[in-house]
């Protein structure tokens, strides 16, 4: 059975023969895939945010579609329509690109609100409904969308209800000197290289085998306690007018699975609920209008959430990493 630390490895050492400076969009979007989540990347441009999201298909011999949202992209551009073919005198499906492994939404916010709803259905039940017909989409199924945060003109916000759908969204940031200089001499060698220069690494049915450990992964009483501690003072915070749903209770306890195996654990840890806490939330909990008024960030509020809950003790060590010393089960 493939071992998800193995198949972590094999993807993030590949990626670098392209992708200098992101492991931790390497990481995300590696749980996102063993546990059925999506990811939105936040960045300026030139970041490499669909570079990355071409690599990791790539890596693992997925097939990979983008689309380029603009306002007059319609839903049936996204799903898919029937076309009249003249030579058969019948109507053929013609499927639209949301139908693939990995699926890049390229500045998701420059959709219509209408074409956005579109990705719904296909994001919740991993279908698509084309004129009163239900198809089912691929497996593996990962959206990747992406923002550009500072050309809001145009552009029309996620309402909440689309944001809650992904379990992720990581800031994307301007490299360091350091790894830019990193990405300076690696072009400088070779000029041509483009994500199709990295080989798959890891096939679709090491995924599953993969897949399969993480829902083996134990997370005992004292970490669950401490997920659902975690939630709940979202709600209950001061700065935040709604908090997060149960739908982000279970990306903790799926994603923590994943950030376990893939770091070589078969038990599940309190600091992988904290790793996680910023993606899983910051886009989720809708601040105040006089924290956002204030200028405070959701970054710094998820911070101010995680930092308020005690997490558990080291008397619990022994009990996180033994499944036998708990009644608790997955």
């Amino acid at each position: 059975m493939t071992d998800p630390a193995e198949l972590y490895e094999a993807v993030a050492d590949e990626t670098d023969r392209v992708l200098v400076g992101n492991d931790d969009a390497v990481e995300l979007l590696t749980i996102a895939l063993l546990t059925d989540g999506h990811v939105i990347l936040e960045g300026v441009p030139g970041v490499a945010k669909t570079t990355i999201a071409r690599l990791f298909a790539r890596t693992i011999d997925l097939e990979y579609n983008r689309i380029q949202m603009m306002p007059d992209v319609l839903p049936a551009d996204v799903t898919g329509t029937h076309v009249y073919r003249e030579t058969t005198g019948e109507f053929e499906l013609q499927r639209g690109p949301i139908f693939a492994n990995v699926v890049m939404v390229d500045e998701i916010n420059r959709a219509t609100p209408k074409t956005q709803s579109a990705l719904l259905e296909a994001m919740q039940e991993r279908q698509v409904t084309i004129e009163g017909d239900t198809h089912t989409l691929p497996t593996p199924f990962l959206v990747v969308a992406t923002q550009n945060p500072i050309e809001m003109e145009g552009t029309f916000e996620l309402p909440k209800a689309q944001r809650d759908r992904f379990q992720f969204k990581l800031g994307i940031d301007i490299p360091d000197r350091d790894d830019e200089r990193a990405i300076l001499d690696q072009f400088d060698r070779d000029p041509d290289l483009t994500p199709e220069d990295v080989s798959p690494v890891v096939s679709v049915e090491g995924l599953y085998e993969a897949t399969e450990t993480v829902n083996e992964i134990h997370v005992a009483e004292p970490v669950r306690e401490y997920i659902l501690d975690v939630v709940t003072a979202t709600r209950s915070n001061s700065q935040v007018a709604y908090g997060a749903s149960p739908r982000a209770t279970l990306a903790f306890l799926d994603a923590s699975k994943a950030r376990a195996a893939i770091h070589g654990r078969d038990y599940v840890i309190p600091d992988d609920v904290k790793a996680l806490a910023e993606p899983i939330l910051v886009h989720r909990l809708v601040l105040e209008a006089d924290t956002e008024l204030a200028d405070v960030s959701p970054e710094a509020v998820v911070g101010d959430v995680v930092d308020g809950v005690e997490p558990p003790g080291s008397e619990t060590e022994v009990e996180l990493a033994d499944p036998a010393s708990t009644d608790a089960t997955d």
